[in-house]
């Protein structure tokens, strides 16, 4: 058994052919899935999905684009739900940052102030993060190591950055998805074998950055098998083993 551990079910695009897309999914073995908490118009739709299907996760988050649209309260209506795992995708991404050096501080400003609250909130209610990362490395880890409570979490689609792999001794796990099968992943593919093997976590981030050979299509979680296939190349063991690192790992930090 594979878990999808970050994938966005909620997302329009899989709207007409979800129940296709989750059986290609069990039919390459993998049968649990999670959907992180990043448009808050889609939560109730994740929320949905999570209590009409037995074996689907959800998290709630704000991704760091939608800042300022940030409710803590509207999270809160749902964080205790039975089926509800974790906080996040939040983080900080400074990859699209508004021109003039006033409008990107207020920005950057904006976006740390609401990871703040975030891990705040998952620390309150004893859940582990879901952090997006994108061209803000070095702030993220300022914050995590300041302010993120001894439950961890993971780094959603692990940017490869190797002073990232310092948080695997707070509890910080990292998620693995399409990149690291792509030809120019040479980084990731550098940076890979470095990550204990405890703290891997397989994930599509359906239906984005689907995994050579399928570029440019929409991604689902059905492709985890290609994911975890070259993390076993890389790991030099079996697929069978590595895919059992994972399902363990995913139990240890989510408690599915």
């Amino acid at each position: 058994m594979i878990v999808d551990t970050h994938v966005h079910l909620d997302d329009p695009r899989y709207a007409e052919d979800l129940e296709e897309v989750l059986e290609r999914s069990r039919e390459a073995g993998v049968t649990r899935w999670i959907i992180p908490g990043a448009d808050p118009d889609t939560l109730p739709r994740a929320v949905e999905l999570a209590q009409t299907h037995a074996d689907i996760f959800f998290a709630v988050g704000v991704h760091p684009y939608d800042a300022r649209r940030y409710d803590r309260a509207y999270l809160e209506r749902y964080i205790g739900h039975e089926k509800c795992v974790g906080v996040g995708e939040c983080g900080l991404d400074y990859y699209r940052l508004p021109e003039g050096d006033e409008a990107i501080a207020e920005e950057k400003r904006i976006q740390k102030e609401v990871f703040i609250d975030q891990i705040d909130l998952a620390a309150k209610y004893d859940k582990p993060l879901i952090v997006h990362i994108r061209e803000a490395s070095r702030d993220s880890q300022e914050l995590l190591e300041r302010y993120a409570s001894g439950r961890g979490g993971v780094l959603h689609c692990f940017n490869a950055d190797h002073q990232l792999l310092a948080l695997a001794e707070r509890n910080f796990y990292y998620g693995i998805g399409g990149v690291l099968t792509f030809k120019n992943a040479r980084k990731l593919v550098e940076v890979y074998p470095r990550i204990p093997r405890d703290r891997l976590l397989i994930e599509t981030d359906g239906p984005y950055l689907t995994p050579h050979p399928y570029r440019g299509q929409r991604n689902e979680p059905a492709y985890c098998k290609l994911i975890a296939e070259k993390m076993a190349e890389l790991s030099e063991i079996s697929f069978e083993e590595l895919t059992g690192i994972c399902r363990e790992n995913t139990r240890r930090l989510f408690g599915i």
